[in-house]
């Protein structure tokens, strides 16, 4: 931000501040159990701004009230908006006692929003001779920009001046007023005229003028749906208007030549941190009273770490040498953790150790479940009390040392994959808050364009290649747990993993930062760790029965397939053998198509087999049919009943966090997500997953979502008027193509449509649309071509998407998520053609599954703050999956399905709504 005049005043819009506060740090309460989460952000971000400019003049804005002179007017304003969290309410005090104590007045006026008494100092501060900059990137501020004012967008630290107002509203600041007022806007419950989106509106007012000439000549509009609106909904757009406009009258609390920044705050400073608690946040503001200049608050400054740094690493055996590593981690404010386990079972394992590093090349490794390496099992297995142990701290005295700086709010703690250290922590009865993890740091960087394991990382920034788990387990037979590892091995590989993820933290923390990633990464990819690592734990219960009944089943299925498929080659062979398979079907059947590998055998992928089914070789259909049974009975009925948790007697599957390069999660040991829900197979594998006794299962997925989501990116008003319509989406769009009139599309033509919508965000081809309607590939391809011709804003969105993934090198979510596209530049047409298709599809997949994380970090406070006490058990991309107590099923499916619908609010405003359907019952399959 560049440095301020004498004479420019600095309006902070509070409320922005607050909520993103609120949602950038796990929950933190003070020592009295008052929540501070809210008010540590706040005092992180007032920091930073005021680090980076030299304000003279400077205000911070609130608002006072829910209800002000608006609702008079129109009584639905805003109602629909859900009250604020409980735990938010008691820190609204807090965050202006921190407004006051930085030295910056905090004001607000009953009856009246902030952005009205920005707008009245804006128009004051300019009158005055001023230039006004508006910290705030709110749309319903833009209205204000003018010669003098401007406003600045925090987030991405750039200003927002004419140009951006054009871009966002195509009028100028003057007109925002009314495009807002035909357009609406469902966040504020500002009613609009229907059916009238942005775009429509700003040509409306470009052509006409302003709102009241529009109105008065609206017979003079040719399409008669519009003028229909327009004259309909006149007045209710007049109201709108009314609604937007920010009124520059509005009482001044404090005159503008009083709002001047005080340089005498510091003690007052210094004393509402130690009222908070905040230890080490005071050690690193280096002010007066302390001896030393003023530094960033709360968030401490990561330094780029050396290279070549000699390690320091030590086995902790005494709880004395354990205290000046906590004492370190409190005065600097950061600690790296890792956890050593007994397995990789997050939510069932022993934990056998903890790592700490406190500086480069400076960790230790506390064992708390080692025994002697060399000690011989019983028969019987173990008692854990009477294991022959090495020197190691009593793991209760280990966990108790641990306890307070875990959850100390002043003392941020840094892990890799912490999803897994925090459920290995819970079982051990250790909470960790706050937190940063740079695997995940690292995905936010660089998803698409590199894996994000400690292994990979360390050797990419590092040149570091890392001590690894088969070096100190061994391998195959010869495999022993991390219990047995001698601990000096153990120290040098647990100690090495807490280091180089705190060298990996000061490297690539400043890069999100810098590269205007940290709103993606706060929002959206650090608060859902606890969340999917609560449902993680919580996992899902499995009839075994249920599977054991369907995998004979497949068996008999299979066995009668094999003799078919043996009967058609004319003798038995291994089916399950893909060099028998090559030799029967190409060399003695004569199949044409067969190509041999390097190793002299034909391969028999689904890429050769496929083409040979569509082309009618029976045996072939066949043997993909026999593949398809084999893998559902060897993937799902044989191996999930074998993966229930001994411990808890469900399912634990693992989601990645960072498996997919688009924000998916993806669900791994055992894969969840992959259940086939189309086929009765798939189906009866999902009758297996059951709700516990007194609870049945609840799911609740999105209608749609990403053809909504393009219809949105690409500005397709008839798809968007048509989804608010409620219109079948399929045979509208069969319709436009065709030129049929909707009543008369037939069912080939709605599949056909139907086909397209789903595979056009996909790259789909003619031959590939061929395939799946049943028709040639000339006639699907003259489909496609029609329906870009009818749909110009998709085909115009779609190249627009390519090319800026050639410049960039990646695609961008409408969350700010960057999702790097290899191969976009190649001249392998192929592999070239392939990364365009993925530029065009990641974008809507990323930002639905921002949208899906964002609901999933909402949902748990909401049913929280209502009483209710379902379960998050599962989630497969569009889908949620909760247990749910028969009598809160009502409840839960309503509050879950409004929080999934307003999930983007208020970041992000949709035109096009979200709608969220729910199905409930004892199984999976019934409730879906």
């Amino acid at each position: 931000m560049p440095k301020t005049s004498p004479d420019t005043l600095y309006l902070i819009d509070g409320s922005g501040y607050i909520f993103r506060a609120f949602h950038a740090l796990p929950p933190l309460t003070r020592a009295d159990g008052t929540p501070i989460g809210a008010v540590s952000g706040f005092c992180n971000m007032l920091n930073k701004l005021l680090r980076d400019l030299n304000a003279t003049h400077i205000a911070v804005i609130f608002d006072a009230a829910r209800k002000t002179f608006r609702n008079d007017i129109y009584p639905d304003y805003k109602a629909h908006r859900p009250p604020a969290p409980p735990e938010l309410v008691p820190q609204f005090p807090l965050i202006r006692e921190a407004t006051r104590a930085f030295g910056i007045p905090a004001i607000e006026a009953q009856n009246y929003e902030a952005d009205d008494l920005i707008a009245a100092y804006a128009r004051e501060a300019v009158a005055q001779g001023m230039t006004v900059r508006i910290v705030s990137a709110d749309k319903d501020l833009m209205q204000l920009v003018r010669d003098g004012v401007e406003l600045f967008d925090p987030m991405k630290a750039v200003p927002i001046g004419l140009a951006e107002v054009l871009a966002k509203f195509g009028v100028t600041p003057d007109k925002v007023v009314d495009v807002q007022a035909l357009a609406g806007d469902s966040a504020d419950n500002v009613p609009g005229v229907p059916g009238i989106g942005v775009k429509t509106a700003a040509q409306l007012i470009i052509d006409y003028g302003d709102l009241e000439s529009l109105l008065a000549r609206a017979g003079e509009i040719k399409q008669p749906k519009k003028r229909e609106l327009l004259q309909t909904y006149a007045e209710q757009a007049r109201i709108s208007k009314r609604l937007v406009t920010l009124d520059d009258q509005a009482p001044l609390p404090v005159p503008v030549n009083e709002l001047k920044a005080r340089n005498d705050h510091h003690a007052e400073l210094i004393a509402f941190l130690q009222a908070q608690g905040f230890r080490s946040i005071l050690t690193r503001l280096k002010a007066p009273e302390l001896g030393a200049e003023t530094t960033e608050i709360l968030s401490p400054t990561p330094q780029i770490p050396k290279p070549n740094l000699p390690k320091d690493y030590c086995c902790i055996q005494k709880l004395a040498d354990l205290e000046p590593y906590l004492a370190t981690a409190r005065e600097q404010g950061y600690l790296a953790i890792d956890t050593e386990t007994s397995s990789l079972t997050a939510c069932s394992c022993d934990l056998i150790g903890v790592s700490l590093a406190v500086a480069p090349g400076q960790a230790c490794y506390i064992p708390v479940g080692h025994i002697d390496p060399d000690a011989a099992e019983p028969a019987g297995g173990f008692d854990f009390a009477a294991k022959p142990a090495p020197p190691q701290i009593p793991r209760a005295d280990v966990l108790a040392a641990l306890r307070d700086i875990l959850v100390d709010p002043a003392v941020l703690k840094i892990a890799h994959n912490l999803k897994y250290d925090l459920q290995v922590l819970w079982q051990a009865g250790l909470d960790v808050a706050p937190f940063d993890d740079t695997m995940l740091l690292s995905y936010v960087l660089g998803a698409g364009a590199h894996g994000h394991g400690l292994d990979e990382l360390a050797q990419r920034h590092f040149q570091h290649t890392m001590i690894s788990f088969d070096d100190v387990t061994k391998t195959g037979r010869s495999r022993i747990t991390f219990d047995r590892v001698p601990l000096d091995k153990a120290t040098d590989y647990a100690a090495e993993d807490a280091d180089y993820t705190l060298r990996l933290w000061q490297l690539l923390k400043p890069q999100v930062a810098q590269q205007q990633l940290m709103r993606v990464y706060e929002r959206l990819e650090r608060p859902i760790v606890p969340v999917v690592a609560r449902m993680e734990t919580t996992g899902v219960a499995l009839d075994a029965a249920v599977l054991q009944q369907q995998s004979s089943a497949l068996a008999e299925r299979m066995a009668k397939l094999e003799a078919e498929i043996h009967q058609l080659a004319g003798h038995p062979f291994n089916v399950g053998s893909p060099k028998q398979m090559g030799d029967v079907l190409f060399g003695e059947l004569g199949i044409p198509g067969g190509v041999k590998g390097k190793t002299g055998a034909y391969s028999t992928n689904v890429d050769v087999l496929e083409p040979l089914a569509e082309a009618g070789h029976e045996i072939v259909v066949k043997i993909l049919e026999w593949r398809g049974v084999a893998k559902l009975k060897s993937t799902y009925t044989d191996a999930l009943p074998q993966q229930i948790d001994r411990k808890t007697g469900r399912i634990h599957t693992s989601f990645s966090l960072v498996g997919t390069s688009t924000g998916r999660l993806a669900s791994t040991d055992p894969n969840l997500q992959n259940i086939p829900i189309r086929t009765e197979d798939g189906r009866a594998i999902r009758r297996a997953f059951v709700a516990q006794d007194g609870c049945e299962l609840l799911s609740v997925d999105y209608s749609q979502i990403e053809l909504r989501l393009a219809a949105e990116a690409a500005g397709i008003n008839a798809l968007i008027q048509a989804f608010h319509d409620g219109i079948d989406i399929h045979a509208l769009t069969a319709s436009q193509v065709l030129g049929v009139p909707l009543a008369e599309i037939k069912p080939e033509q709605r599949r056909a449509a139907k086909a397209i919508n789903f595979g056009i965000i996909y790259g789909i081809s003619g031959f590939g649309l061929a395939k799946q309607i049943g028709t040639s590939p000339a006639e699907a391809g003259a489909f496609i071509k029609n329906y870009l011709d009818r749909f110009h804003e998709l085909r115009d969105w779609m190249e627009a998407t390519k090319e800026f993934a050639r410049q960039h090198g990646y695609v961008e979510t409408m969350f700010g998520r960057r999702i790097h596209i290899r191969g976009i530049k190649e001249r392998n047409a192929a592999i070239r053609n392939g990364a365009e298709r993925q530029a065009i599809n990641a974008p809507l997949q990323g930002t639905a599954a921002d949208i899906m994380k964002r609901a999933m970090i909402r949902i748990p406070p909401a049913l929280q703050a209502a009483g209710l006490s379902p379960r998050m058990l599962l989630q497969v991309h569009d889908e949620l999956v909760f247990e749910v107590p028969v009598s809160e099923l009502t409840a839960t499916a309503d509050l879950v399905k409004q929080v999934m619908r307003d999930a983007p609010q208020p970041t992000l405003t949709l035109r096009v709504p979200l709608t969220a359907e729910s199905g409930h019952a004892k199984n999976w399959a019934e409730a879906h």
